[in-house]
């Protein structure tokens, strides 16, 4: 929901602020939010590879991304835009699948089929006018992608680490190179870009890393995919966008997606190897029982080495090889 708002909100300022710049603020007002909150955590040192990965998600998800999507939309209806940010769900799950081995399973597979199907019911709603904006779009997409499934996994940070190591670096360095190409934008937009970076992307962000931990990143985005649906629908009031019986039934196709991937069910035996990392402990949940876990320090622990059978997602605990449903 949070996301979906701040397309929309975006939109009202893209003739105001260069694109650059505009992408900066957003980020550096998701790390104002967030920051707070980081401070007074536990930290423990990472290993080089969760750093380079946390660098990738920097460098994609807050550096990249960002500055596409507001090309995008200084060219195209937020409306549009909105909606076809559902590619960034095929984009994760495509990537979490191929390249992290994320098991999906036939049931999700269709759900992420029929989200996908909502999107394609509005395409051509914008006419070859918007050809580029919708390329950038996909190129956003796909930027965010990698970020999802990267994060999703990266134990190493707590998902509010992450968010301000995104809002400060890639915040900071987009907005430099803004002000280098276009110019300081005036105060009240800046206050408005970081106040729906705070909201729209620094609250957002940590909770898409937090419930992308907990059920994967592919089913996680599948979710996810109804914040399009929330953005197009707020830039029929906001931005005076057309609403059409289209977009109606586009909605009503993906919510039914997401409702077969959130009804998914997957069992089987399975081998858990032992593994430190960090993250909030539920002592009711079975891999964080007393004799399933150590605890280091705060919340950083160490799993014991373990087998058993029960229904499971591609969450953190459950990363391993699948051959069957």
């Amino acid at each position: 929901m949070l996301f979906g708002a701040a397309t929309p909100l975006t939109k009202l300022l893209v003739d105001d602020a260069g694109s650059v710049a505009l992408a900066g603020l957003l980020y550096l007002g998701a790390a104002i939010a967030v920051t707070p909150f980081v401070l007074s955590e536990h930290r423990h040192v990472p290993t080089p590879k969760q750093r380079g990965q946390l660098f990738l998600a920097v460098v994609f998800g807050g550096g990249v991304a960002p500055v596409l999507l507001v090309l995008a939309l200084d060219r195209t209806p937020a409306g549009t835009v909105a909606l076809l940010l559902n590619l960034e769900l095929v984009a994760t799950a495509v990537i979490a699948s191929v390249f992290l081995r994320e098991h999906i399973g036939r049931r999700s597979l269709l759900g992420i089929a029929v989200v996908l199907v909502g999107s394609i019911v509005l395409t051509g709603t914008g006419g070859t006018s918007v050809v580029v904006g919708e390329l950038l779009v996909a190129g956003a997409c796909l930027c965010w992608g990698i970020d999802n499934a990267v994060t999703a996994g990266l134990d190493a940070y707590s998902p509010k680490r992450i968010t301000t190591a995104k809002g400060i670096v890639a915040g900071s360095v987009n907005l430099a190179l803004g002000l280098a190409l276009t110019g300081a934008p005036p105060v009240h937009v800046v206050l408005a870009a970081l106040a729906i970076g705070a909201i729209g992307y620094g609250a957002s962000i940590t909770l898409w890393i937090t419930g992308a931990r907990l059920i994967g990143a592919a089913r996680g985005q599948a979710i996810f995919a109804l914040a399009p649906f929330i953005g197009a629908a707020l830039s029929w009031a906001i931005n005076g966008d057309g609403l059409s019986a289209r977009i109606a039934v586009a909605f009503g196709i993906s919510l039914l997606g997401v409702i077969i991937v959130g009804t998914a069910h997957h069992a089987h035996a399975h081998q858990h190897t032992a593994i430190e990392h960090a993250h909030a402990i539920d002592p009711t949940e079975i891999h964080h029982r007393p004799e399933a876990i150590e605890i280091i320090e705060g919340d950083y622990h160490r799993h014991l080495a373990l087998a058993h059978n029960h229904p499971h997602l591609p969450d953190i605990h459950h990363r391993h090889p699948h051959r069957h449903e």
